[in-house]
C-alpha cells in the first residue's frame, strides 16, 4: 500500500520524537483492559503520529506484530518513508502523510502521538512549527481522541525537565526551564502538551497516559558528534518502545511511574 495524501498536508511540519533512555511514563488510569499486548482484539485500530520516526517506525512494528491494524501519520520532516516503507506490503498497516499541526479524521480505537521533532538539528530549523506541532498537535489529537472515545499515550520528553539542578529527576521535580531560549520550543512546546492532556483527562475524563523519554540509539538514530548520537546516556529503540507495551498492558497503580 503506497502513501495516501492527506486533505491537508502543508511542508514544514514534524514528526516523530527520538530522545529516549531512562524511560519515565505517567499513567493516569489504574486500569487499560485489552490495550495491548495479548489480550488486544485483532481488529483494534491504532494511529501512530510520527509514524515514520526513529521510535514511530518502531511502534508500528511493534503493534502490527500483536495484531493491530495500524494507521501511520508522518508529514516526513524527520521521519522518512525509508523507516516503514517495508510495512507498505502490510494490508493491516496504512500510511497517511499529514500535518498534525491540521485536524485529522479517522475512526482509530487508540492513539500514540510521537509527532514532533525530537533532535535539535531538526526542532531548531523551524522553532515556531516545532512548537506548533508540539501544542496544535496535542490539541488535534486530543479532540479526536475525545470524539471517537479512543485512549491516548502522549510521547513527552526528558527536555520537560529543562536544565535540572537535581539529578536524577524525580517525577515530583518540576524543571528547571529557560522559556526563551534556543531550545524552548521543543521543551516549552512538550510541557503545554502535557498540560493538554492532562487537563483533558480533568474536565472531560478522557483515558490518557504521558510517557517521559530520554535518550534513545538503534537502527536509524540520527548520526552527530563523530558518527555516534548525541547523548551522554544510552538506550536502544526495541527496549524505548516496550515500555509502550509495557505501561498499556501492565499499567502502574499510580499517576507517576517509571521504567
Amino acid at each position: 500500500m503506497g502513501i495516501i495524501p492527506s486533505q491537508y498536508s502543508p511542508a514544514g511540519c514534524h514528526s516523530a520524537s527520538r530522545r529516549a533512555c531512562g524511560t519515565r511514563y505517567k499513567d493516569d488510569t489504574d486500569s487499560w483492559p485489552g490495550f495491548f499486548g495479548t489480550q488486544m482484539h485483532l481488529e483494534q485500530r491504532i494511529l501512530v503520529t510520527g509514524g515514520a520516526g526513529f521510535l514511530g517506525s518502531f511502534l508500528c512494528e511493534r503493534l502490527l506484530a500483536a495484531g493491530a491494524n495500524v494507521i501511520c501519520v508522518d508529514n516526513f520532516f524527520s521521519g522518512t518513508r525509508g523507516n516503514v516503507e517495508h510495512l507498505l506490503g502490510q494490508k493491516r498497516f496504512e500510511l497517511i502523510r499529514h500535518d498534525v499541526t491540521f485536524p485529522l479524521y479517522v475512526e482509530v480505537d487508540q492513539i500514540y502521538n510521537l509527532a514532533c521533532p525530537a533532535s535539535p538539528i531538526h526542532y531548531q530549523r523551524d522553532p515556531v512549527q516545532t512548537t506548533k506541532t508540539s501544542v496544535h498537535g496535542a490539541i488535534n489529537m486530543l479532540g479526536l481522541a475525545k470524539r471517537v472515545k479512543a485512549k491516548i499515550l502522549q510521547a513527552s520528553t526528558s527536555e520537560i525537565y529543562g536544565d535540572p539542578d537535581i539529578h536524577p529527576q524525580t517525577e515530583n521535580y518540576w524543571g528547571h526551564v529557560n522559556p526563551i531560549g534556543p531550545r524552548s520550543c521543543y521543551d516549552e512546546g512538550k510541557r503545554c502538551a502535557e498540560t493538554l492532556f492532562f487537563d483533558y483527562r480533568r474536565q472531560d475524563n478522557l483515558p490518557i497516559k504521558v510517557m517521559r523519554i530520554f535518550n534513545t540509539y538503534g537502527p536509524g538514530c540520527i548520526r552527530t558528534m563523530g558518527g555516534w548520537c548525541r547523548t551522554s546516556s544510552f538506550r536502544h529503540c526495541s527496549a524505548t518502545t516496550s515500555p509502550f507495551t509495557a505501561m498499556a498492558r501492565k499499567p502502574a497503580r499510580s499517576a507517576m511511574s517509571r521504567i
